[in-house]
């Protein structure tokens, strides 16, 4: 199960499926769940890509990530939004992103 506020990789949502299912039809559901607006996708560089529950489906839909070093779980920050800035004339911002990177308060502690 998706958890909301922890974002998930590929492979930790597999490996909470039941049944059987093929890569195919697994694809193909996660692009239909980003194209619905349900799943986001963050990509903190190429090689690390978590989703998480879209957060416009409850409250902020623009807000900032936080990425562990240590641990490496991804994190929605809802109460830290992205303000987008004045760009010159013509234009226009279609999205954006804030990832922050550093270590977690969990691993902080160890």
């Amino acid at each position: 199960m998706l958890l909301v506020g922890r974002a998930l990789s590929e492979q930790e949502i597999r490996d909470q499926l039941q049944g059987h299912y093929d890569r195919t039809t697994f694809y193909r559901s996660f692009k239909t769940l980003e194209e619905n607006r349900l799943l986001h996708k963050i990509v903190v560089d190429p090689s690390i890509v978590r989703y998480a529950i879209d957060p416009s489906v409850f409250e902020n839909p623009e807000h900032a990530h936080f990425y562990c070093v240590k641990c490496q779980h991804v994190l929605c920050l809802d109460a830290i939004p992205v303000h987008n800035p004045a760009l010159p004339a013509g234009f226009f911002i279609k999205e954006s992103e804030l990832i922050l990177k550093g270590v977690c308060k969990s691993c902080g502690e160890s």
